[in-house]
């Protein structure tokens, strides 16, 4: 007979808590340096757990530069911002080797890090550079690590990359491949502010400018939330749901709605079912729940499914897009795919 190790056992009370008030008191800071968007802040905490990417799109001016800005000063994590430009050439972000004489007269090549060589890296306006630059990052957010020159070099952990970009500006831009995409945990709506929370700012904030942050968790606190998070509870009957809804994305899937058949060409990625499985770990932590239910795979999937999925061109002359799309996927899929009771409860002995 075997033994369950530690690690395999449900999380504990003493355990779960402290590192759910880590996490409130990171986002009672965001929320406080940046105001009202508390379910922005909460989902970008989600995918930084999942140690994930995310993509924010926003228009000028909404604050998705503050926002990475400010994630950093609470996390107290290592920050650099590269501003992509259409001139922009891949060691400017990877880094590049330089000739250097030595102290014996000779000569070398030495290795000089680029911004990529950090904790958060701020990929401004991501789509205005070339793909050729576009494609430096791929290997950087897949395996964290950069190899140039036949030398491989790891990168700092953790190591997120958070970009943003203009959903309405087309001149001067090159559009994300599906392979980069593909990459991101998430992609997130930044929209304007309303006249309540505008009017807070400018009544409070001279110039718009947020206040610095009055607590930052440590590394060693970050670390404890990663190794809670990872113990989360993922029950088989969920990751079932996650398994078959990336699956319903598909138009030829059984289980695919009539939205899914009627305008999509192209369903979401395997990769896709282990980004829903990790970020509803982080948003059942988030939510003080040591075990994922479906309703944590359906506050994340939208996020990870929106800008995976490709539309046809009936979905455009339609004005369809695709969160209408994947809402009403997550509407309509059945959790468990029984009859059950609608309130029948998913514990860790139906796994």
């Amino acid at each position: 007979m075997t033994t369950a190790s530690p690690s395999d056992a449900l999380l504990q009370p003493d355990e779960l808590q402290p590192a759910v008030e880590l996490t409130a008191k990171a986002l009672e800071q965001l929320d406080l340096i940046l105001l009202g968007r508390p379910e922005l802040h909460r989902m970008v905490m989600v995918g930084v757990l999942s140690r994930g990417h995310i993509l924010l799109e926003g228009l000028p001016g909404v604050g998705k530069t503050a926002l990475i800005n400010a994630l950093g000063e609470v996390l107290s994590l290592e920050f650099n911002r590269v501003q992509f430009t259409p001139d922009l050439m891949p060691g400017d972000i990877l880094g590049t080797h330089i000739l250097q004489e030595t102290d014996a007269g000779g000569r070398e090549m030495k290795f000089e890090p680029g911004p990529v060589f950090t904790n958060i890296l701020l990929a401004d306006e991501i789509n205005r550079a070339s793909p050729k630059t576009q494609s430096a990052l791929l290997e950087a957010m897949q395996e964290r690590r950069v190899t140039l020159m036949g030398a491989t070099r790891e990168l700092p952990f953790p190591f997120f990359v958070l970009a943003s970009q203009n959903p309405i500006e087309l001149e001067g831009t090159y559009p994300l491949p599906e392979a980069q995409l593909d990459r991101f945990l998430f992609k997130l709506r930044v929209d304007a502010a309303d006249v309540e929370v505008m009017d807070q700012i400018i009544h409070s904030r001279r110039r718009g400018e947020p206040p610095t942050a009055q607590w930052s968790m440590s590394a060693q606190q970050l670390q404890g939330v990663f190794d809670v998070m990872d113990r989360v509870y993922l029950p088989r009957p969920v990751s079932r749901y996650i398994a078959r809804l990336a699956a319903a994305t598909h138009p030829d899937s059984a289980e695919s709605s009539d939205l899914v058949k009627r305008y999509v060409n192209y369903g979401a990625s395997p990769r896709a079912a282990i980004a829903m499985a990790e970020a509803s770990r982080a948003y059942a932590l988030i939510s003080g729940r040591p075990t994922v239910g479906f309703e944590d795979v359906q506050a994340v999937a939208p996020a990870v499914l929106n800008h995976r999925v490709l539309l046809n061109y009936q979905a455009r002359f339609d004005k369809v897009d695709t969160h209408g799309v994947i809402a009403d996927l997550v509407g309509t899929l059945d959790e468990a795919g029984l009859d059950l009771p609608a309130d029948m409860e998913v514990g860790p002995g139906d796994a």
